[in-house]
Order: structure tokens, then sequence, then C-alpha cells
């Protein structure tokens, strides 16, 4: 039985389909990746695969995600079909897959018509596979525990001393004090005004995890800052880079994801506008960056979007 995502279809339509629906969650005001984790089903937490555990990543996140909620599965685990029954089990008959992505490049074979780059070295071409993933609550008789996912509650007695190790472990320049928070680049440093200034402590651990994202894209790090200011497009695009960085993190260590800057949503809206391919970059950018940041704290390292 062939077994796919009816709403998403080829290469440009995943692209443009993925774009056009974050689109309309941004301008009715809801950032798709801050979820009502407090109304859902599933624990906090990126979604994984259900037979290797390993993360799944980038736009992949947002995809899992909005069908999580979508459907009120249960469970961050997903299955292809022939993983389903490598655990003994199958997908349940007509139920509908979501399809993921994994990009990558590879360089053309001798033969081939292969374009020569200003290095002198033949240029590589970018592709997009694309896999049909299934919730494991669509499937059955699978060897998989379900109690496997924990409980879908935060507590902040256990989210919120793991966010000050990953915090501390960073070894980040973090001064205290001041009424705003920001990263500094060209010293190196995150201000955050003190806790007791938030309405609500944990909000001091989310504006630190968004200025950590910005911290991971410095030169000695991962390279990834803008050269233009405030207002401009690049700008944009690293705030929502270091959003998306935030929540991911937040989500990957039991805290409820919330909105830090809300205040760019028209500057993320243009962006998205003119390129369907942004949204997949800044999500690539952001979980490089949360994994950048989890590493710290983790024994799993870098996981990928190949999570099949």
């Amino acid at each position: 039985m062939e077994y796919q995502d009816k709403t998403i279809r080829t290469g440009a339509t995943l692209y443009s389909e993925v774009t056009d629906r974050i689109i309309a969650q941004l301008e009715e005001g809801t950032l798709p990746w801050v979820r009502p984790w407090d109304n859902g089903k599933a624990a906090l937490g990126l979604p994984r695969n259900g037979g290797t555990g390993r993360r799944y990543s980038g736009i992949n996140v947002l995809i899992l995600w909005h069908r999580l909620f979508e459907q009120g599965y249960g469970s961050q685990r997903w299955l292809t079909y022939r993983q389903a029954q490598a655990l003994g089990g199958n997908v349940r008959k007509g139920e509908q897959g979501t399809t993921v992505c994994y990009a990558d490049r590879f360089t053309p074979k001798d033969g081939d018509t292969v374009r020569i780059g200003p290095d002198g070295e033949p240029r590589q071409i970018a592709f997009l596979k694309r896999f049909t993933v299934f919730n494991i609550d669509q499937c059955e008789g699978l060897d998989v525990a379900p109690s496997a996912d924990p409980v879908a509650t935060w507590n902040p007695a256990i989210s919120m001393p793991r966010a000050e190790v990953l915090i501390a472990a960073s070894g980040a320049d973090i001064r205290i004090g001041g009424g705003e928070a920001y990263y500094a680049p060209q010293d190196d440093y995150i201000r955050v005004p003190r806790p007791e200034h938030f309405h609500e402590p944990i909000n001091w651990y989310r504006t630190a995890l968004h200025e950590l994202g910005h911290w991971t894209g410095h030169r000695l790090r991962l390279d990834r800052l803008p050269d233009s200011g405030f207002g401009s497009p690049a700008y944009a695009r690293e705030e929502l880079i270091a959003e998306m960085a935030s929540a991911f993190l937040c989500a990957e260590l039991g805290i409820v994801p919330t909105v830090r800057h809300a205040d760019y949503l028209g500057a993320w809206l243009s962006v998205l506008r003119e390129d369907s391919k942004a949204i997949f970059r800044a999500a690539s950018q952001a979980s490089k960056a949360a994994d950048y940041l989890l590493n710290f704290v983790s024994d799993t390292g870098g996981d990928d979007d190949d999570a099949r």
C-alpha cells in the first residue's frame, strides 16, 4: 500500500506549502514554534525517530510539531512505514503520513555535465530528499513501550536546574544587571537583567537561552552573525534563528516555549514572503545553534534531519 502525505508532494511545493502555512500562522499571530503545550497530550521535547531515538532538526521540527498538535498525538516519536514493520508492527490502514525532508549536496560524477566553481572545483548540487513518517499513535503492534514518552507536564523543579546547568556549561560571559537583554558580538558577552526583574522566574531562563542563541553565531563558534544592524532583513533573519533556537532549547530542556520578540513579526513575514526557502535556512541554523548548546550537557551529539 502506498502511504504519502497528500498535502506536500514535490520539492518546490514542499518549500512553498510549508512557508505559506507558517506565513498564515504568523498573520494570525500564532508562532508555530510556540505551541500550547499545556493543552497538548505530548510531552515537551523535540520530535525523535521512534526507532533510533535521534532528534529531528531544522524545518522538520516545525513540520512535525504542526502535525502533532493538529492531530492531538500523544507522542513525539515518528517512524517510516518500513521502520514500523521492522519493529514488529505496522501503520494502521487509512492513516495519512507526514512528509519530512533531508537537504544535502552532491558532486556530479565524471561524465555528467559539471559546472566548475570559482575555486576550480566542481560545483556541488543541492537536493532535497523526502520521507513519509507516521506518529507511533498511528501504528499498531510496535515493539515499543508507549510509556517511553515522559508525561506531558512541566516541572520547574527539574527544568530550571537543567537550564542552569546548560547556561553554566556553555562558558558564555553572561553579565547580570541593567534594564535590557542583549548579546554584544564585538565584546562577546550577554547582558540579562536580574531574575527578580522578571514577572516569572522562568522568563529569565527563556531570555538567557535566546541570547545564547545569538552567542552561538559568533565567528569563533558557528560564524553566522550578520554585518548589518537593526532593521535589516539579515538582522530579522538572525532574530528568527535565535527565537527558534530558544524554542527548541526550551522544549528539549522541559521549559514551555514562549514568545520573546513578537515585535519582529512584521520583519519575519517580509523575509518569508520574499523567499520560500528562508524558513528552511533559519530553522536549520536554529537547530545547529540548539545542538551546539545541547552538546554541552548531552552525550547524544548533533542529530540531523536524516532521522529516518
